[in-house]
């Protein structure tokens, strides 16, 4: 028995459209700002003052340190770079949310940018994970003596990593995440495994003075005490391998890169670099990493560790999720006193679609790789996003 209606042949039928004009309206905000802009940046000031730490999610929010108008104090708080939007303070039931100004921040947001890992000189000595979501708290672990110097979840969200100085103290730590009953993110009290800097010293690499085929030899051993500890560290997009910065005391000291077995945090291989390592990024296949030491950046095999200097500077690098693309940041320019924002080709090392930009702290990509997002220490986001037509 048929129990659908029937319509005369070429009758106009309403039908429901909510979805179309959602993404029509998108096409339409795109198209038009396509029309008044020459480049595929743009950018707007999202928040004043001063932030030394700032932190960009996927989908293009970021949190940063920033003062309170007026008050002398700092909080940390949510900002949308391409909403107009209020920022979202963060904050706990047993504090007020600002803070003298100076305490260190350290963030990592999960890969789908619903929670945020924070650690802030102003809270518990713990890292304080956020739904935003529900904005709110919902979950602490991860008690620390040594401030983290870098905090970082895995692509998949399956493994979160705490990295810090402090010489013979310093610690990487690995935690395995597991999700609650609610899709929380649920981390037991003890990492899973856990790396310190003395252990680091006793690598024969070091013992024998940093001779490993494919890096530079080093000038001397590297004992205990000139390890500061462990700076940046990035997951590889399959979650198999935990990159590290090793970073040496002294001004003009050359830091290493550990690759690291994950969970385990088993050693794999050690690079020296030379100069001090700023940043690091697995490129897409997990075979590479893209690293900036001294103002240069390189490309490491993660099989041979044969580094190779790619033709041009940067201080900062995040990678393509899916294309042999990297977003780089340089505070230097020969004959300028700005810096500049590039894209660049990892297949022909070519560099296109260059932005002029000061003091910027984090890059991003979106999830999706359709656009690029980056912030600078004065508020400033730049967002790269390719005209559609």
């Amino acid at each position: 028995m048929e129990t659908s209606e029937k319509y005369p042949a070429k009758q106009i039928v309403r039908a429901a459209s909510h979805a179309l004009v959602a993404r029509s309206a998108g096409i339409v905000a795109r198209g038009l700002r396509d029309l008044v802009r020459d480049s595929n940046w743009f950018s707007k000031r999202i928040f004043s003052g001063h932030s030394s730490r700032g932190a960009i999610s996927a989908a293009g929010q970021v949190c940063a340190l920033s003062p309170v108008t007026g008050l002398g104090t700092e909080r940390l708080a949510i900002y949308d770079m391409e909403l107009s939007v209020s920022p979202l303070a963060l904050t706990l039931p047993e504090d007020g949310g600002t803070g003298a100004p100076g305490n260190p921040a350290a963030f990592a947001w999960s890969p789908t940018a619903r929670h945020l890992a924070a650690a802030w000189g102003g809270w518990l000595p713990k890292v304080h994970v956020f739904d935003l979501h529900r904005k709110a708290p919902c979950a602490a672990f991860a008690d620390y003596s040594n401030f983290p110097a870098s905090l970082g979840w895995s692509g998949g969200g399956n493994h979160f990593a705490a990295a810090s100085l402090g010489g013979s103290a310093a610690r990487l730590r690995l935690w395995e995440s597991a999700k609650s009953a609610n899709g929380e993110p649920a981390f037991p009290a003890k990492p899973k495994a856990e790396l310190g800097a003395a252990e680091c010293s006793r690598w024969p690499e070091w013992q024998e003075g940093g001779a490993i085929d494919g890096a530079a030899p080093a000038d001397e051993p590297v004992d205990g005490d000139a390890v500061a500890g462990f700076s940046r560290a990035a997951f590889s997009p399959d979650e198999d391998t935990l990159a590290t910065v090793i970073e040496i005391e002294g001004e003009w000291a050359d830091d290493s890169i550990a690759l690291l077995e994950v969970p385990t945090l088993r050693k794999q291989s050690v690079f020296h670099a030379q100069g001090h390592v700023t940043d690091l990024a697995w490129t897409c296949t997990s075979g590479e990493l893209i690293f900036c030491s001294a103002g240069q950046a390189s490309r490491l095999s993660a099989e041979t560790m044969e580094p190779v200097p790619l033709p041009f500077g940067a201080e900062l690098c995040a990678c393509h999720p899916h294309l042999p693309l990297c977003l780089c940041f340089s505070s230097w320019l020969k004959n300028s006193a700005k810096g500049q924002l590039f894209l660049a080709d990892l297949s022909t090392l070519k560099v296109f679609d260059e932005c002029a930009a000061e003091g910027v702290v984090d890059l991003r990509w979106s999830l999706d790789g359709s656009k690029a997002y980056a912030i600078s220490s004065d508020g400033l986001a730049y967002i790269y996003e390719p005209a559609l037509f």
